[in-house]
């Protein structure tokens, strides 16, 4: 079987790894990984690589930023012509970027079944360009893997509920086999001057928070209001580096937060451990805070992971004012939360997608898609 992956992000560089290697341990898997270049920068993705111990990508399309538009529009041109060279037996795609709809588009249009990786996810917030590639990436897939009972059920109230499997998520898997590498790997802490759970870990990487000066600002605010109490630490996306720039808040946030460069993924990992709470604008981030039993607070009005606000393992902070969100970090702090359970599988989830996709007929289940 010849499997297309189609990635861009570094959060599809990580599902992508851990499917691939259940994969190889289970079946003869010729795998074409074709990377967008949705994410270009070495600490975005070429260091994702090394650390994950994934092959170089077979294609590389070296898209880059853009509108969305522009981008998923040269996307899809040059992944068609990648699917018509190798002429895969289906294509997998993972989450909600831009890289997973003109991949999912792409596919469906040569009439290539389409497999998606984290489907059924709902923010129910139309603005966000990551509702609308969720919804049209499931809308064309045949085989749908959900990583919750949650996403199963919006699914289902959309009338989707032939070749959806509940699987669990494969970033619980990731963060369970690359934990133990990032505490023998990662010096990270020492590097930054940290001790354990004496900090507090941000990520602001999102447009609407980046590209809304107001937003931006309340969130930077609240962030050096919350760095008088506790020390902060921000790895610097390039994209919210750029917008910082553009508003003259740059100097302001180096002078009042820890400021670092994109890191690496066991980087991330030994941070996200080891912090006392993690304040986030992204989808993954707020999951990985859970899988390491780390309170998170969302820095949006909406989330996909709705799971993890009904157990108050997170909770949600519209960038509203710096005075209520910085409120809502402090009071964070100071939450005791209960025990967890596990929605989101055993730590298998690559596992059961790998031995679903090793028994799909590919031809029946193109048929099924369109």
């Amino acid at each position: 079987m010849k499997i297309a992956t189609i990635v861009g992000a570094r959060p599809q560089f990580i599902k992508a790894a851990v499917v691939a290697r259940a994969f190889r341990a289970i079946y003869d898997l010729d795998e074409v990984m074709i990377h967008t270049g949705q994410h270009y920068d070495e600490n975005m993705s070429g260091a994702f690589f090394r650390e994950l111990e994934i092959e170089p990508p077979r294609h590389n399309l070296r898209i880059g930023s853009g509108t969305h538009g522009l981008q998923t529009g040269r996307m899809l041109e040059a992944i068609e012509a990648v699917l018509l060279e190798e002429v895969p037996d289906g294509v997998v795609v993972y989450g909600d970027t831009n890289s997973t709809l003109a991949g999912a588009l792409a596919a469906a249009k040569l009439r290539l079944p389409v497999f998606h990786v984290e489907a059924g996810l709902r923010s129910f917030d139309p603005r966000q360009p990551e509702e609308i590639n969720r919804v049209l990436a499931d809308r064309v897939s045949s085989l749908l893997f959900a990583p919750s009972a949650h996403a199963v059920e919006n699914l289902k109230c959309e009338g989707i509920t032939d070749g959806v499997h509940l699987c669990g998520d494969v970033m619980y898997d990731a963060a369970l086999f690359y934990g133990t590498r990032a505490d023998q790997c990662s010096r990270v802490l020492e590097r930054l001057e940290l001790s354990r759970t004496d900090y507090v870990l941000a990520t602001i990487h999102r447009p609407e928070t980046t590209e809304n000066v107001e937003r931006l600002r309340t969130a930077m605010g609240a962030l050096a209001e919350l760095n008088r109490d506790i020390r902060v630490v921000l790895p610097l996306h390039p994209r919210t580096r750029k917008s910082l720039q553009e508003a003259g808040l740059i100097d302001d946030v180096t002078q009042r937060l820890c400021l670092t460069e994109p890191l690496g993924y066991l980087d991330m990992i030994m941070l996200e451990k080891h912090a006392r709470l993690i304040a986030t604008d992204s989808g993954g981030v707020q999951r990985e805070a859970f899988f390491h039993r780390v309170p998170c607070v969302t820095l949006r009005e909406t989330t996909e992971w709705v799971e993890l606000v009904e157990m108050r393992w997170n909770r949600l902070a519209p960038l509203t004012s710096v005075a209520d969100v910085a409120a809502m970090l402090r009071d964070a702090l100071t939450t005791t939360l209960s025990s967890a359970g596990d929605p989101y599988g055993d730590g298998r989830a690559g596992e059961q997608i790998a031995r679903i996709l090793a028994r799909t007929d590919c031809g029946q289940a193109a048929l099924v898609s369109m």
